[in-house]
């Protein structure tokens, strides 16, 4: 019996042996592996500057045992930790970018090149600013958003001693508005050409003259007219762009005086008041005035009046008219044939005459049947033997 139980045991220790070995030998297999993955976004046309997002999500085990460290240019130093993270580069070249990710004593690391191009120069944007005067001189509010258009309103000149359209005003203009084309880029230089038909530095282009330098300045001295304005800009990084926009600058002139008389006169040597009017009509450099309207007020009726010739008509009824003569001293237009009844432009009340005078763009233009632009003269005409009192008289210069 003894001989035969020692066989056995032998047997049955060593089984126990082995089956020991095989759990043994199973748990080593399953032992969990760790592998570091990652991609990137975008995976092409990155450029200086721009922003690379990484993303190591599908790194395993996905059993949120794992740190993340991210290596973005290549020196063997983490630069950033975090499951996703952002890497951007300054300066061009392929970068290696190495993901770690480790679990316990576990790690695993994976590397790809990231090609990162130079960043084209960024391109400022010029934009002049837009505005109008808030209203005419009229009282009339200006509904424009394209461009600048502003009055001269000369609201009390003497007859007697400022009869000649003269007047300017001074015009805003503000770059303010404008882009520099990057985060890290400026604006270093503003430029503004007044005159776009003049090569003032004389490189060949009309367009790019300072006349004026710096983001807000002020154009002085602006006679009546329609303007084109360019802005030239230049960046830090040496990007350049332009703008343009129209200034349109109107003009509203009011005489009027307590005392203003204009003299006797008949049919054939009539008195005039002649008034000095400078008109711009030039298609090629687009400064072209729109219309001129005149406005002659007076009493319809001379207080001092005596009627010298009774029953050939009332030589007290007041007849003034309006004459405009063009540069060579043609005759351009009267109001001659407006009748005494309709004489009522405007507000006029009723022991007044107001007579309008308006002259088109057209006949400004230079052909056989018009009277081209230059110095116009308009004249307060009186074919009357009588003095006559003039209330008020306006030249209006519509240059939009």
């Amino acid at each position: 019996m003894k001989t035969h139980f020692q066989p056995l045991l032998i047997a049955l220790v060593m089984m126990t042996a082995s089956l020991s070995g095989c759990i043994l030998a199973s748990d080593d297999d399953t032992e969990v592996s760790v592998t570091a993955v990652f991609s990137y976004s975008p995976q092409s046309n990155i450029r200086t500057g721009d922003s690379v997002q990484l993303d190591g999500s599908s790194s395993l085990p996905s059993d949120g045992s794992l740190t993340y460290s991210w290596d973005c240019d290549g020196d063997g130093s983490a630069d950033k930790t975090g499951q996703k993270v952002s890497c951007s580069w300054e300066v061009e070249g392929t970068y290696s970018v190495t993901l770690t990710v480790v679990s316990g004593s576990k790690s695993n690391s994976q590397t790809k090149d990231i090609t990162v191009s130079e960043a084209p120069v960024g391109s400022p944007t010029a934009e002049i600013t837009q505005y109008t005067d808030e209203e005419d001189c009229e009282y009339e509010e200006i509904d424009n958003t394209r461009d600048i258009i502003l009055w001269i309103c000369a609201m009390d000149k003497d007859p007697g001693s400022d009869r000649e359209i003269q007047d300017v005003r001074d015009v805003q203009l503000s770059a303010s508005d404008s882009e520099s084309g990057g985060a890290d880029q400026y604006i270093s230089e503003y430029s503004w050409d007044l005159d776009l038909e003049v090569d003032s530095d004389g490189d060949g282009n009309t367009e790019n003259d300072a006349d004026l330098s710096g983001e807000n300045v002020e154009w002085k001295d602006v006679a009546p007219g329609e303007y084109q304005v360019n802005l030239s800009v230049t960046n830090n990084v040496g990007g350049m762009d332009g703008d343009k926009i129209k200034v349109y600058v109107s003009f509203y002139g009011h005489w009027t005086d307590s005392d203003w008389q204009i003299g006797s006169g008949n049919s054939n040597d009539p008195e005039e008041i002649e008034f000095e009017m400078p008109v711009i009509y030039d298609k090629e450099q687009g400064n072209t005035v729109r219309k001129v309207e005149i406005i002659l007020t007076y009493p319809q009726i001379d207080d001092d009046c005596t009627d010298v010739t009774p029953g050939e008509g009332n030589n007290c009824r007041n007849k003034l008219d309006i004459y405009a003569y063009n540069e060579d001293e043609d005759e351009a237009k009267n109001t001659t044939e407006t009748p005494l009844d309709n004489r009522e432009e405007g507000d006029c009340d009723d022991e007044s005459d107001c007579v309008l005078m308006l002259l088109s763009s057209y006949m400004f233009t230079d052909t056989e049947s018009t009277y081209g632009d230059g110095e116009w003269t308009i004249a307060i005409h009186n074919e009357k033997v009588n003095d006559q009192k003039i209330e008020s008289f306006v030249i209006i210069l519509h240059y939009k």
